[in-house]
């Protein structure tokens, strides 16, 4: 896989983190940048618009989690990889991570090979979404095309419900990405409209019904994810 021109920003208050780190991703071909605390992470992030985003959860000033909170909440951040590094291997803390849209979630100590096992694998997941400026989605054998509303599985049209495709759509926007349930229900249904527990299952279940593929995995206690 080509880094070249890819730019990842690491922010940890460790200097022995941060160099062993860059060390490994300059050798990767990757464009690195490092920032000791939450608020210089921001501003370094404003000023270096990376591709991916390496956030320590303990860090001074702001942490981890609220560096991600204030990224996601402006556009120019919306897509980018963020990947969480702590010492904290708890499920609630994973889950809270997630939970503020973060794509994955490494735990320390760390193994260098590992993390750079991580980092190619969520690019590799980025690259394997190819999009026109239509919005088609071409994941593996299945297209999505957004504008005719229509489903592709090896070049067989596939309908779809309104709701279905909306939620296809959203998860296949970000293969490999976990999704919560809180956040599919806001973008597929959004706030005004009161729907019951189940229905998101009930959905997903008729997707891959009639897709005849399984390419949504759920994540107990969490959500789902598009994987391929």
């Amino acid at each position: 896989m080509d880094n070249k021109g890819k730019k990842i920003l690491i922010a940890d208050d460790e200097p022995d983190i941060l160099e062993i780190i860059q060390y490994n991703l300059v050798n990767e071909g990757y464009e690195v940048y490092t920032a000791k605390d939450g608020d210089e992470a921001l501003a370094k992030a404003k000023t270096v618009k990376p591709d991916l985003i390496i956030l320590d959860i303990m860090m001074p000033k702001r942490s981890g989690v609220e560096v991600c909170e204030i990224l996601r909440t402006q556009p120019a951040f919306k897509d980018t990889l963020i990947i969480f590094l702590t010492a904290l291997s708890d499920e609630s803390s994973q889950m809270k991570g997630l939970d503020t849209g973060a794509d994955d979630y490494v735990n320390k100590p760390i193994s260098p090979k590992l993390l750079l096992s991580r980092v190619n694998a969520l690019f590799r997941r980025i690259q394997k979404k190819e999009s026109d400026n239509n919005g088609i989605l071409k994941v593996a054998n299945i297209v999505i095309d957004p504008v005719k509303f229509v489903v592709e599985v090896d070049g067989n049209e596939i309908l779809l419900a309104k709701k279905e495709f909306e939620l296809l759509y959203l998860l296949a926007s970000r293969p490999g990405r976990v999704f919560l349930r809180n956040e599919i229900l806001n973008q597929v249904w959004g706030n005004e409209v009161i729907v019951g527990d189940r229905t998101i299952d009930v959905h997903i279940r008729k997707i891959r019904q009639k897709l005849g593929l399984d390419c949504i995995t759920t994540v107990k206690g969490v959500g789902y994810k598009f994987d391929l």
